[in-house]
């Protein structure tokens, strides 16, 4: 796995973004939108799925559906460009790498994680806005960066000049105030029983927080990665949540 990922030290945030912008600009995304994959949840969003932008996704601590959401969304995207995955140091330290085989499930490989670490929020930020600006990647995904409404409007801004996806993976339910367009709340939850083993894997999907008209509202899920595609679970999707645990 190690050596798939480009790890790079907040000193050479500058030039990895410099070679980004000079090399990728035959790969640009031009699709207002990123579907989910689900007709049911894109029909729920004002815009018909995740426009560009900064997008909100938390879970709980030591649960990957988070990440395995937001790989699902980046697995769906027509660019085929790297991704750059920026984190703090502490984080990259306490959770190591991403898992490989685990991310290829979803759609992705390996190869196109760009890993950005830095000690400072700030380079971190700067490291987000630079790649949501840059024409080519597939997304920007940051874990343990929590942006104020200043630099959250600074990131959107970003987003929309380069016609990015920002996905910030969160740990826990946030209260405090955020710019995102859309905020989300993921959990893992048992799956459907298969003949011969355990069924695919199946998250608790809450949509918290949707500008531009959009209500809240909760499904249950299912990740084909067979088909590489997210669909509602037809026989769970009516039940309350205090029926899911």
């Amino acid at each position: 796995m190690q050596s798939h990922i480009n790890s790079l030290p907040a000193e050479r945030i500058a030039r990895a973004a410099a070679l980004i912008r000079g090399g990728l600009t035959t790969e640009v995304e031009t699709r207002p939108c990123s579907g989910t994959g689900a007709v049911e949840i894109d029909a729920a969003l004002p815009w018909g799925g995740l426009p560009r932008g900064l997008h909100e996704i938390a879970m709980s601590a030591a649960d990957a559906a988070g990440a395995g959401f937001v790989a699902a969304l980046i697995g769906r995207r027509p660019s085929r460009g790297p991704i750059l995955w920026c984190r703090p140091r502490r984080v990259a330290l306490d959770a190591g790498d991403p898992y490989g085989p685990g991310i290829a499930e979803l759609g992705i490989e390996p190869a196109r994680l760009i890993m950005v670490e830095a000690a400072k929020p700030a380079d971190l930020l700067w490291a987000m806005e630079e790649g949501a600006r840059t024409k080519g990647l597939a997304a920007v995904v940051a874990e343990g960066v929590t942006p104020d409404l200043t630099a959250g409007r600074r990131l959107q801004l970003a987003a929309e000049a380069g016609d990015g996806l920002i996905l910030l993976l969160q740990s826990g339910r946030q209260i405090v105030p955020s710019s995102a367009l859309t905020r989300w709340f993921v959990a893992s939850i048992p799956s459907l029983p298969e003949a011969g083993g355990p069924g695919r894997p199946c998250w608790k999907l809450e949509l918290w927080r949707c500008r531009g008209g959009g209500r809240p509202q909760d499904w249950m899920v299912e990740w084909d990665d067979a088909a590489l595609s997210l669909s509602v679970v037809t026989q769970m999707a009516d039940r309350p949540l205090a029926a899911t645990g």
